[in-house]
């Protein structure tokens, strides 16, 4: 069972990566000038050992971290750090469960202690990784100082799931933690029900969330009035045809703007859809 949910894990991880097209993202068609698709997949290879903790029980932090490390470590690079924070909780709750439900997983992220946190910002120091500015009262727990913040968040006996939550105005990925996975298990839903080969499926799923949500990786790296008009460009091609899509991936590629978060949610929903009889 616990090989079984680790490879969902890690086949969510592929899945996500051979879609195309994926606007702006790395696919098998297209690359950044510093991110190529084969450095994805060996952070799909490398993020394995960390999956298999989550789903042989380790606590949530200890097999993120290890994940974390073993990705950079392969890709040498950051090439899945936001998806591998969504799949470890869910990977720990399909192991307890059997199935990923959102109950076993809220039940994953109550029990997240401050060690799980002191994990998660250890894991910072594998890769960069590129993160809005802390809120106001979290100036001293900036992610960014990794291990350094340690001793901090010990004397405030933040969890892991406190932390993570207190970025969720900012952040996609910690905002799914924050409304119980809402929109990942939205998007398992979809991606079960479509009757497209699935690869379509993940092109679709991927181009509705980005059209739902401006992405918080594009806002971060270019304003939030970009990540908007963004999103509603992609609201406007939900329906178009593949070429038209094909070429406004590749116009977004040009312009180096990659929504990193959608495609984060996207695994996600992918290992959710997987766990529940996807592909079998």
């Amino acid at each position: 069972m616990t090989c079984d949910v680790a490879s969902d894990a890690q086949l969510a991880l592929l899945l996500e990566l051979a879609a195309t097209p994926k606007p702006g993202n790395v696919d098998r068609e297209r690359d950044h000038p510093d991110l190529r698709f084969e450095q994805f997949l060996a952070g799909a290879v490398g993020a394995r050992a960390g999956l298999d903790a989550a789903a042989a029980g380790a606590p949530v932090g200890i097999a993120f971290e290890t994940a974390v490390d073993g990705m950079a470590a392969r890709a040498q690079d950051n090439t899945q750090f936001g998806a591998l924070l969504l799949l470890t909780p869910l990977v720990s709750a399909a192991a307890i469960a059997g199935e990923v439900t959102r109950t076993a997983a809220v039940d994953v992220l109550e029990a997240t202690t401050v060690d799980d946190a002191a994990q998660f910002y250890r894991a910072f120091e594998h890769t960069d990784v590129r993160v809005a500015d802390p809120p106001a009262d979290f100036t001293d727990l900036d992610v960014r100082r990794g291990a350094d913040a340690i001793p901090a968040l010990r004397s405030r006996g933040l969890t892991l799931s406190e932390v993570v939550v207190a970025s969720a105005p900012a952040d996609g990925v910690a905002r799914e933690w924050a409304t119980d996975f809402e929109r990942t298990f939205d998007a398992a839903d979809a991606l079960r029900k479509g009757t497209a080969p699935l690869p379509a499926r993940i092109s679709e799923t991927f181009l509705r969330l980005l059209a739902d949500a401006p992405d918080a990786l594009v806002a971060a790296r270019h304003g939030r009035d970009v990540a908007e008009r963004v999103s509603e460009r992609a609201a406007e091609l939900v329906d178009a045809d593949r070429a038209t899509v094909d070429a406004w991936a590749d116009d977004l590629v040009e312009a180096g703007i990659n929504p990193g978060t959608t495609a984060d949610i996207v695994a996600a929903a992918l290992f959710v859809a997987l766990s529940r009889g996807l592909c079998r």
